[in-house]
């Protein structure tokens, strides 16, 4: 009984250690991959992309979330804005009593890329998301 205990105990331990190691060759192969410098083709240095406001807009609640900050929602629309060739999304984001941020975003290299991390990302205002006409009752 002993032995088969032990031997039991030693697979565990086998497959455990196996289990670590895939985990950390995946790591290093994606951050190879994208990386400065790396050789994927998501590596490319400066490679400036952008995508639909919905993509963006999950970006941006994964940052807010990763960073624990408290918000009610956030509305991603395209800009006519474009930054190194590419349009620019601002994604307003509402920190609650009535305090809005926007945050206009590209992809560098695949990665959320914002005003706040680069400032030459143009963010003034536009009437992008206006289409709703405004009806005054007098």
């Amino acid at each position: 009984m002993r032995l088969r205990a032990a031997l039991a105990a030693g697979s565990r331990r086998w497959s455990l250690g196996l289990f670590v190691a895939i985990c950390v060759g995946a790591g290093a192969v994606a951050y190879a991959l994208t990386a400065p410098g790396g050789s994927g083709t998501s590596a490319q240095a400066g490679t400036i992309s952008t995508e639909d406001p919905a993509a963006f807009r999950t970006a941006v609640i994964a940052r807010l979330r990763s960073e624990n900050l408290d918000f009610h929602w956030v509305v991603c629309v395209r800009t006519p804005h474009r930054y190194r060739g590419v349009r620019v999304v601002r994604c307003n984001v509402d920190f609650g009593e009535p305090h809005i941020v926007a945050y206009c975003s590209v992809l560098r290299r695949g990665r959320l890329l914002t005003s706040e991390q680069e400032p030459s990302i143009p963010c003034g205002h536009d009437n992008a998301g206006y289409s709703d006409p405004v009806v005054t009752y007098g």
